[in-house]
């Protein structure tokens, strides 16, 4: 149908790669346990917004060009790698983030949405993924050269890993919410997560071509 074959394995290894703890996890997780439910809840939609941008990059072949340019390949890696950097200092440097708390609903939860979407829009590993990853259930020799097939294999994917980052996002929350009401273990959530989008970030840059 539409190309795709074997789209129930396609869907068994979907949910298993997506248990698999990776890059995108350990955001969703830290930003849960720094800042909430809803700031995980919105990093979870972030991350999925990045997803359909990697499915429609790899649908419409733009991801085979930035697989083939190393300069643009490495562009990519390292401005993902500095956003990355960047969320963590700023992250380390905050004083007092129940100060900020007030100010959050409707902005910040926006801004979360948008940081999540940007730190998996420029990992190239993504990139890398769902090209190894796709066309192995696309039927090349079936005269299809649509993007349908992409498309349609891409948004199951991104349903199934949203779920997933959903759920992870309300129990790290959850696990964490005491130590969120005392001041000083949110300064110090704030900071190990800070830690913690540096090391991704630094994981990033060991990202290469050929992976």
């Amino acid at each position: 149908m539409f190309g795709i074959v074997n789209y129930e394995v396609f869907l068994v290894a979907a949910i298993l790669l997506i248990l698999t703890p990776g890059t995108d996890t350990m955001y969703i997780i830290s930003r849960s346990i720094s800042q909430g439910r809803m700031a995980g809840i919105y990093s979870a939609l972030g991350i999925s917004a990045g997803v359909v941008v990697h499915t429609l990059l790899a649908a419409f072949g733009l991801s085979v060009i930035l697989m083939q340019s190393a300069l643009l390949f490495n562009v990519v890696k390292i401005a993902g790698a500095i956003y990355l950097a960047y969320l963590g200092i700023k992250l380390i440097v905050s004083k007092n983030e129940k100060e900020n708390a007030q100010e959050m609903p409707i902005h910040s939860n926006k801004k979360i949405f948008f940081q999540g979407m940007l730190t998996n829009v420029m990992n190239p590993k993504v990139a890398l993924f769902f090209l190894a990853f796709l066309p192995q259930f696309i039927n090349t020799n079936s005269g299809i050269l649509s993007p349908t097939p992409f498309i349609i294999l891409g948004v199951t994917y991104t349903l199934v890993g949203g779920i997933w980052c959903t759920i992870t996002a309300y129990f790290s929350s959850m696990a964490t919410n005491k130590l969120r009401s005392s001041t000083k273990a949110s300064m110090i959530l704030n900071k190990v997560t800070g830690f913690v989008f540096i090391a991704m970030g630094i994981k990033i840059l060991q990202t290469k071509p050929s992976a």
